[in-house]
This record gives C-alpha cells, structure tokens and sequence, in this order.
C-alpha cells in the first residue's frame, strides 16, 4: 500500500488536514501551472458521476497532468468479467495515480492492497468520499473563517450518505455541536454516533426539520435521499420527499449561515432559495477542483509549494 493514498479521511491527522486545506488555499490564487506535467492520472469511475469526475479531471487538466481512465464501467473490461484486482493492476502499469470511485463499500482500500502506486477514494457506496469532505472542510472554512466550535446540522439520508460520514469523522477535531435530521430508517450509523460519544462531541438527533433547527446552525449540510441505495423502491418512496428546504425557512437563521450541499440535488432544496446569500452550494462545487488538486498533489509527493 502507498502511505500517500487517501482511502477515508480517518486515515490523515488533524494537521494533516490543515496542510490539505492549506495547499487548496494556493491552488485557488494558483489554479494553473505544470506542476503535474508528465503525470498520467487515471480515473475510474464504476458508479456514475459528474460533478467528482470532472472536477479530479479539471484539477489534472489544469495543472498539466493527463487522464486516462473510463466513467461507465460497462465500456471497461469488468463487462467482460475481469476482476477489479486485475483491472487495478492493469491500469497500475500505465499511471502514476488511480482515482476511483465503486459502489462497494471498501473497495478503495482493497485496491490499495493490491498495487503500490496511489490510490485515491472518490466514494466507495454508502462508506466515505473522502475528497468531497475536504472541499466540505474548505468551503466551511472559507466562509465561516474557522473550523472550531461550529454548529453543523446535517439533514436526510445520513444512514447510506457517504458525503456526511466522512465530515463528522473530519470534524470530530474542531469540537463541534451536530444536529442531525433525518427519518427514523435514514439516521445516522451507531458507528458515526459512538465517534461521537467517544470524541466528547455534543449531538442531537432529531426526526423534525424545524425553524429552530436551522436558526442555531452555521453550516446547513442538505442530502438528497437516494434512490440507488435502496434495494425496496417503495421504501425510497416513503421517505424521499420528507425534508425540503424553503426560503422562508431561512428568514431569522444567522447571518452567516452557509448551506451545503455536495449535489445532485433532487427536490430537498427549493429553487427559490437559490438566490439567497446564504446558499453555497454551487461555490462549494467550485472549489472542488483546488481541494482535488491539493490531495493529487499529497498523493504524487509533490511538497515544494511555496505555501
């Protein structure tokens, strides 16, 4: 296993992070250089994406480097049955890098142990999305002007939404205060809530998504419930409509609340919020691409910013 590979966010200390968020810090003042020239990243997507692919690519692009790689897995050789430790190795011989996203909760790690050149965690199914937690903690970050001591209220699918496992466990540094709204059948993990516990982090759980909520909070973190999670369909349409984010909702929430969203959205955030200030959710997408360049650049042993 290569000790620069980011598999879950877990794996890398608090400092760690501050260096990751740091380096997104430099790229967003320097988004465009060479720094990765003669690199070849390759991504491979087995569950579709849109807004990871394309951001890990722009990161690439930008900074100099080529992407090898596929985003529908049935255009690669697993339609023909090949294994996914053949196919890490494969592309292990042609790239410097492998960014991976697979709908089976560890597989990022399992590719980590079968070839030595870095892997990076682009969603594993219901588990964690590392790379979407950074440009969470740096989104946060931007617009609150620290991580300490926020109120974070995270809201909808925190059972199955890999987006929200992965923040508490980054989180869990900065002494936070979590609410967390979500159906009975959608709450969050007992793994996620004995972090918690653990950790001496105060967290509320909550069925009701009310005003009061919302007006306590610093960051908003809104899910969509998804549908590709569920193996019952009636039980997805029992509980995909329960928690939507209105405008008016907003009317007497903080000044400085941010909503998040890592996207795509469905119907849990109204568009008529879109235009409220409080909304980042598209920023937030935006600095995706300065948060995949810093973790590229970790994961290839590129330390000479002159940060």
């Amino acid at each position: 296993m290569n000790s620069r590979s980011l598999v879950a966010i877990d794996q890398i200390d608090k400092q760690e992070l501050l260096d990751l968020l740091e380096r997104a810090r430099y790229f967003e003042a320097h988004p465009n250089s060479k720094i990765l020239d003669g690199k070849v990243v390759a991504t491979l997507f087995f569950e579709p994406s849109t807004r990871t692919r394309l951001s890990f690519e722009t990161a690439v692009n930008r900074l100099g480097g080529r992407v090898i790689g596929f985003s529908d897995a049935s255009t690669s050789s697993t339609s023909k049955g090949e294994t996914l430790k053949d196919t890490i190795k494969m592309v292990s011989n042609y790239a410097d890098i492998i960014v991976m996203r697979h709908f089976i909760e560890g597989a990022a790690q399992y590719a980590t142990e079968v070839t030595d050149v870095p892997i990076v965690n682009a969603g594993d199914g219901a588990n964690q999305h590392p790379s979407q937690t950074l440009l969470d903690l740096y989104s946060i970050l931007k617009t609150q002007g620290t991580l300490e001591g926020l109120t974070i209220t995270m809201v909808g699918d925190l059972k199955y939404g890999r987006t929200v496992h992965s923040l508490l466990m980054a989180m869990r540094h900065f002494h936070p205060v979590f609410h967390f709204v979500s159906s009975e059948k959608l709450k969050m993990p007992e793994e996620y809530l004995e972090v918690c516990r653990r950790e001496g982090i105060e967290y509320h759980l909550h069925t009701d998504f009310s005003e009061d909520i919302i007006n306590k909070s610093d960051i908003l973190y809104m899910t969509r419930v998804q549908r590709e999670r569920f193996s019952d369909i009636m039980e997805y349409e029992k509980v995909k409509n329960l928690y939507t984010l209105h405008n008016a909702m907003l009317a007497n929430s903080k000044p400085s609340l941010r909503i998040l969203h890592p996207l795509p959205r469905v119907n849990e955030i109204s568009t008529d919020v879109d235009d409220n200030p409080k909304a980042y959710y598209f920023e937030q997408a935006r600095n995706g691409v300065f948060a995949r360049q810093a973790i590229l650049t970790r994961a290839l042993g590129i330390d000479n910013l002159p940060l």
